[in-house]
């Protein structure tokens, strides 16, 4: 199996859309949305039938059993993230967006009021419609996104284990989901955008990716926003022998098609026969 991530250095680029155009063209059918904070794949060119869910674990959060509770405040005053409150009756309860499990509220209460349990972080999904698409969602303010997409990338491996082909959605940026998304893959393609960010955002990403032996190629999505940058992304590539793939010109029917959660290679439009090249390119380089 061939697999292939598709990554992007800041949000909001068109790695999704891209990532989108290639399931149709290649027809894959080992999918994998590893952008756990926002997953919106599914949105896309997917006719989804009913998942297979379970639940995320992310380690542990306070709960305070309120038959025990006396409420002698002392869990509230040694709580420095301030996750102890009370509720409209006077009793104490967990916010579960501020506490970190440090356990300090167990530890000093003296009537076992108070306890650790595991949380609940997220959703896993897996559908077997059309193949194997794997994906999913952590809750707000949730940590350990990185052990969720390592999940969700081997969920997929192993109900897909005899495709070809394998496309993976990444997240956005260089941190710890993206990491995770990294390992096992044969290839990484990165869709650029023509702006400031965007080339310093391609710059770092690169850096992290250079300590994987994974293959790597860029390309850059809505160039003719500023042609100047455009170059300079593609000098950068050439200087650091990266190859470039090719580029996307900005199109007024992309929204449109992602509205109707339809592919822009279903059509006949100016970025959809751009990706299509860039599809080309990129195959070839994985299968060399």
């Amino acid at each position: 199996m061939k697999r292939l991530l598709i990554l992007s250095g800041k949000g909001g680029t068109g790695k999704t859309t891209t990532a989108a155009a290639f399931i149709k063209l290649s027809g894959a059918r080992a999918v994998a949305d590893c952008d756990v904070d926002a997953p919106n794949l599914h949105l896309i060119n997917r006719k989804m039938s009913d998942p297979v869910t379970s639940d995320f674990y992310g380690g542990e959060k306070a709960f305070i059993d309120s038959q025990k509770c006396t409420s002698c405040e002392s869990c509230i005053k040694k709580c420095r993230f301030k996750a102890i409150e009370k509720d409209m009756k006077g009793s104490y309860i967990v916010n579960e967006f501020l506490c970190e499990g440090c356990g300090v509220c167990e530890y000093v209460c003296s009537f076992d009021a108070v306890r650790l349990e595991a949380d609940i972080a997220g959703k896993k999904s897996l559908y077997f419609n059309d193949g194997v698409f794997s994906t999913a969602e952590l809750k707000m303010g949730r940590g350990n996104s990185g052990k969720l997409v390592t999940e969700v990338k081997l969920a997929m491996l192993k109900n897909a284990k005899d495709e070809e082909l394998a496309i993976v959605d990444g997240s956005p940026g260089t941190g710890c989901p993206v990491m995770a998304s990294m390992s096992g893959m044969d290839m990484i393609l990165i869709v650029a955008e023509p702006s400031y960010s965007g080339l310093s955002d391609l710059k770092r990403l690169i850096k992290t990716c250079s300590g994987q032996e994974i293959k790597l190629a860029v390309c850059v999505n809505k160039y003719n926003i500023s042609t100047e940058l455009t170059k300079r992304i593609k000098d950068f590539c050439e200087e650091n022998a990266i190859p470039f793939v090719g580029v996307i010109p900005y199109d007024d029917k992309a929204q449109a098609l992602v509205n109707q959660g339809r592919s822009l290679v279903e059509v006949d439009c100016p970025s959809g026969n751009a990706l299509r090249h860039i599809y080309e390119g990129t195959m070839a380089l994985l299968y060399k």
